[in-house]
């Protein structure tokens, strides 16, 4: 499409869960309602329109032993786009990908800066390496590298005790998330874990990734907190292989691993069933592909939650989480379109018809 062309998409336009339209234009890269007048040169696309989807936990300029070059961080976000995600929360990386807010044909990312590690406590190569005297002050310098998101290692395995542990003293944390609450700056946490849990939302932390940890007992604080979660269900897959690799080492923490397996579903249901805000990540990066946000999708529709939440968890309900919009009047022309109502049936998230980034068709 040229720049002076127009798009016109016409079928279901999903607006919202409940906001069906028949069609919209795009004019000049954004979302209009009404018919330009005028208007000529016409690119038309038929189906079912959603909001570009969104990846809240996702990791473009990361691999298995750390940063990556360009040309794989390029192939990595060009793989999300390609799966319809065109809004990444970059929940944490060493990279400097700066240079994809210059790129109109990759996805728009919102980042965390770098992980935020205790010393020797975190995957090698991931993140700033620190002891809790040093919290406050590297959480200040991610929230001023980040797009307004801070990202905490909360916990991790202690090898002196055989097993996940927290990794911060309760007033280190504390002292951490209000600095980066004064800053402006949210914070998240990576937490597998129940013992790290009520420290961090009692010290008023926003989200905690995976959240496997969280139990009956903790679920009312957390939606008393209006703490939400992103439970990267594709990646809580993997913990019985880590189990079986880590089995003559640490036993304890191998059964543990396989207990939060276990009770994955059982989790995530009991999170959404008490208001618990559930958003899709995929924890793509490290060693796990990028590409699997419907996958991720359909992972929270077999725990339990209703297949149009699941949809919202990382299209309408993703973007006002991260103060992104939709398909509002006005807004950027983001927007993925499928040959079916993914509402009835999410299996249709997996293969996008076409994908359309700043109002050019990419896809």
């Amino acid at each position: 499409m040229s720049d002076g062309a127009v798009l016109h998409v016409k079928g279901r336009v999903l607006a919202g869960p409940e906001d069906v339209r028949d069609e919209l234009w795009v004019v000049g890269g954004r979302v209009s309602y009404d018919r330009p007048a005028g208007a000529r040169a016409i690119t038309t696309v038929t189906g079912w329109a959603l909001p570009g989807l969104v990846d809240a936990h996702c990791h473009v300029g990361l691999g298995a032993d750390g940063p990556v070059d360009a040309d794989t961080a390029e192939k990595q976000a060009l793989t999300d786009r390609e799966a319809g995600t065109l809004l990444i929360r970059d929940a944490g990386s060493p990279s400097d990908t700066r240079w994809v807010d210059d790129r109109p044909d990759l996805p728009k990312i919102i980042r965390a800066g770098r992980h935020i590690a205790r010393t020797r406590r975190y995957l090698r190569n991931y993140a700033w390496e620190i002891e809790p005297e040093d919290l406050v002050a590297y959480v200040a310098r991610e929230a001023g590298r980040g797009d307004g998101w801070v990202k905490l290692v909360g916990d991790w395995i202690d090898r002196g005790v055989g097993d996940l542990a927290p990794c911060w003293p309760r007033e280190a944390v504390e002292a951490a998330i209000a600095e980066a609450h004064r800053l402006g700056a949210r914070v998240t946490a990576h937490c597998f874990a129940e013992s790290s849990l009520r420290d961090l939302v009692e010290a008023g932390i926003d989200c905690i990734e995976h959240a496997t940890g969280l139990t009956e007992d903790l679920i009312p604080l957390f939606a008393e907190r209006g703490v939400a979660i992103v439970p990267t269900l594709v990646n809580i897959a993997t913990f019985p292989h880590l189990a079986a690799g880590g089995e003559s080492r640490f036993p304890a923490w191998s059964a543990h691993m396989r207990r939060l397996h276990e009770r994955r579903y059982d989790t995530v249901r009991g999170a959404y069933d008490a208001g618990i805000p559930v958003y899709v990540g995929t924890d793509a990066g490290g060693s796990l592909a990028h590409g699997l946000v419907a996958a991720e999708v359909a992972e929270l529709v077999t725990a339990g939650i209703p297949p149009v939440q699941a949809v919202s968890a990382t299209s309408w309900g993703a973007r006002a989480w991260l103060g992104r919009p939709g398909l509002e009047e006005g807004a950027p022309a983001d927007l993925v379109v499928y040959e079916g109502d993914p509402r009835a049936d999410v299996r249709v998230l997996a293969a996008p018809r076409r994908v359309v980034l700043d109002g050019r068709i990419v896809e």
